[in-house]
């Protein structure tokens, strides 16, 4: 009797490959079977698939929590597919509600045109910009009008918008949530109609917009995009993602040394969620060096490779290296070649005032909380006495590891 039974065709390698980068370090790629179908009509026709990532230009600088998803994009772009890096300059006008508790303050066209000037400059740090094609959400969402905007909303109605979940929890709190709120997502998701979308990247945060994206393309009898979420960044401080609020970030234009010592200022059991999303080794090496500090090596050692690629990525590879003899030079009590030259009066001057009026703390209780932990050194020797005045002359004044300055203090 004949067999019957079927197997299917094995993958080819290329869309192995390209399936496990799609993959890596990410929290959902949706649906998979989509994906890998747009990927195999891509290798089949030789036309790329498109690419979006969307980014409303709320703050002027990227830390490297922004840059989890570019890396993906880099990724994507390495394998030959065409990336969209769209800037959010019309929704921006509006405020993504997302994991807001209540509605965020919309910005000012002003103050979008100076965010967006700085964001793809820095964006290009990660991505390629001979590769990388660069739009403006405002080039279709001005011109949609007044009656485009009621079609638009037409498209969703209102009880599957208050499924979502920061809608559904300020709702059922009590808290206000305005009308033009509901079209944050829509106008996003219309982002995907217009580009045409294969696939929309974001954080987790975004899942509900890139769905929207999907459901508003089948709407405009469109393929509809597949969705990839990234998982957000863990900042230095190992609890909460990463955030200039929280100050546990690294911004990707911050002084090389700076970078170099924050990124080995994290966790080593951190090290490795930080070698997934942001480094560009394969998933082989970052597991060959797992398994090295399993049998004995220094995770330090480890680390300081990482805080080498990060610092070579957005400076150079001379500054990495630079910045690595900076810190061991700080780690043995040494004092950088370079140091912040600041001239005060009013000597003698007490500790607490030298440090705030240095820049070294912002604020005198900062400054005694630090001398109270043994935090502040002046002239190598550490300080514990609150009530310390300074004379007139020259001091090198250190707090923490990283920050020194030379102090001339005079009467």
């Amino acid at each position: 009797m004949p067999d019957t039974t079927t197997t299917s065709p094995p993958i080819d390698p290329a869309l192995e490959e390209a399936m496990a980068i799609s993959l890596r370090g990410v929290e959902e790629l949706l649906p998979r079977e989509e994906w890998l179908k747009k990927l195999q009509r891509s290798k089949a026709t030789g036309v790329p698939l498109r690419i979006k990532l969307g980014l409303d230009p709320t703050a002027p600088d990227i830390h490297l929590g922004h840059t989890v998803v570019l890396n993906k994009m880099r990724q994507l772009q390495d394998l030959g597919h065409q990336v969209i890096f769209l800037i959010g300059d019309f929704t921006s006008l509006i405020g993504d509600p997302s994991g807001r508790n209540s509605t965020r303050p919309p910005l000012t066209p002003e103050q979008i045109k100076h965010n967006a000037q700085t964001y793809y400059q820095q964006a290009s740090l990660v991505l390629d910009p001979s590769k990388t094609e660069i739009r403006y959400n405002s080039e279709w969402c001005s011109s949609l009008g007044s009656t485009g905007m009621i079609q638009l909303a037409a498209k969703y109605n209102v009880a599957r918008m208050m499924e979502r979940d920061d809608f559904h929890k300020r709702f059922h709190g009590g808290q206000s949530i305005s009308i033009h709120e509901f079209l944050y997502p829509l106008l996003q998701g219309y982002d995907s109609v217009a580009l045409k979308a294969d696939m929309e990247l974001g954080g987790t945060d975004q899942k509900f917009n890139l769905l929207m994206g999907r459901h508003l393309q089948q709407e405009y009898e469109q393929e509809p995009q597949c969705v990839l979420t990234m998982p957000l960044l863990v900042g230095l401080d190992g609890v909460d993602k990463m955030s200039k609020s929280k100050n546990n970030y690294i911004g990707i234009t911050e002084d090389a040394n700076v970078m170099f010592a924050k990124t080995l200022s994290i966790s080593d059991e951190l090290m490795w969620n930080w070698y997934t999303l942001l480094s560009f080794r394969s998933l082989q090496e970052i597991a060959d060096l797992k398994e090295q500090v399993a049998q004995g090596r220094n995770p330090k050692e480890v680390k300081v490779l990482l805080a080498k690629e990060i610092t070579t990525r957005f400076h150079s590879a001379a500054a990495a290296e630079a910045a690595e003899q900076d810190f061991n030079n700080r780690s043995k009590g040494g004092v950088p070649d370079e140091i912040p030259e600041v001239t005060l009066d009013g000597a003698p001057l007490g500790i607490g005032n030298l440090l705030k009026s240095a820049g070294l703390t912002a604020s005198t209780g900062e400054a005694n909380r630090l001398i109270d932990g043994g935090g502040v050194r002046v002239d190598g020797a550490v300080i514990s006495d609150r009530g310390l005045k300074l004379d007139a002359g020259v001091y090198v004044v250190q707090v923490g590891k990283r920050k020194f300055a030379r102090v001339t203090l005079q009467a």
